[in-house]
């Protein structure tokens, strides 16, 4: 792992811009990008020991450039473990982010609402979250340079990041719901026992990403702030097939206000 890190280090260092904050973006969520003043582009396939995602909603780019004036490392698209990586390769990035200089790490998801008060295309704060994936991504020798073996969990999202989008989001009139998701591993999508269950066990939302890049984020140190949009709903009664499209169709309708809040609250850490 070490050595992997180190080699992809070296590849990147001559585009690094001395950036404290890394943007994941999630399904149908890619309209930062055009906020950015990009430097550079770089695909994932030319960058040592990068995944290349396989789900055509990820673009599948590094993205190094600026936000409101403010330096920015973007992964335009990540990686899941349904599409057939381990944890640790679903978390590299995210450890060579830190080592790049990454202090603070938000990441945005398209989800399936649970609570009855969810509204399709509605924006979540990740306060806490259920981990239902069947990998661990520190499953195996625990490497000390990067962090400790039993990180803590208890404030696995940022209080302060947190509080930082609700009072932009008051002042920016963007309604935002709170919450707690529940990642599972897909690739399908919930039967309605499933999101049953999963709303009983104390989830506001599901997904099958965010919590890997958490759990790593967390065991380097770095401060977490997580968005869901709320693309579909798993409510008894108002559950009803969707494909793709819908989701991105949701997610499309959220972008703006998703935006508006990433963007404001980089300027402000």
């Amino acid at each position: 792992m070490l050595a992997k890190i180190e080699q992809t280090l070296k590849h990147l260092t001559p585009f690094a811009n001395g950036a404290k904050i890394g943007i994941i973006l999630g399904t149908g969520l890619g309209a930062l990008v055009k906020e950015l003043d990009i430097e550079h582009s770089l695909p994932y396939g030319d960058i040592p020991n990068f995944p290349v995602s396989t789900v055509e909603s990820h673009q599948g780019r590094l993205l190094i450039g600026k936000l409101g004036g403010v330096p920015v490392l973007v992964m335009q698209g990540r990686f899941h473990y349904y599409e057939g990586y381990s944890m640790q390769e679903v978390t590299f990035p995210v450890r060579v982010m830190k080592q790049m200089g990454v202090q603070n790490l938000f990441i945005s998801n398209a989800s399936g609402g649970l609570n009855p008060n969810f509204e399709v295309s509605d924006l979540m704060l990740m306060n806490d979250h259920i981990n239902l994936l069947p990998e661990h991504p520190l499953r195996g020798k625990n490497l000390d340079t990067l962090g400790p073996r039993f990180p803590d969990m208890s404030e696995a999202y940022d209080e302060g990041l947190l509080n930082l989008a609700k009072e932009i989001g008051n002042e920016l009139g963007i309604k935002l719901q709170e919450g707690v998701y529940a990642a599972v591993q897909g690739p399908t999508l919930e039967t309605k026992a499933e999101y049953t269950y999963l709303r009983i066990i104390g989830a506001d939302a599901v997904g099958m990403s965010t919590v890997p890049e958490n759990i790593v984020a967390i065991h380097m140190g770095m401060k977490v702030f997580a968005i869901s949009v709320i693309t579909d709903l798993g409510v008894p009664g108002l559950v009803k097939k969707i494909s793709l499209q819908d989701v991105l169709n949701a997610a499309s309708i959220a972008e703006p206000k998703m935006t508006r809040l990433i963007s404001e609250m980089v300027k402000r850490i």
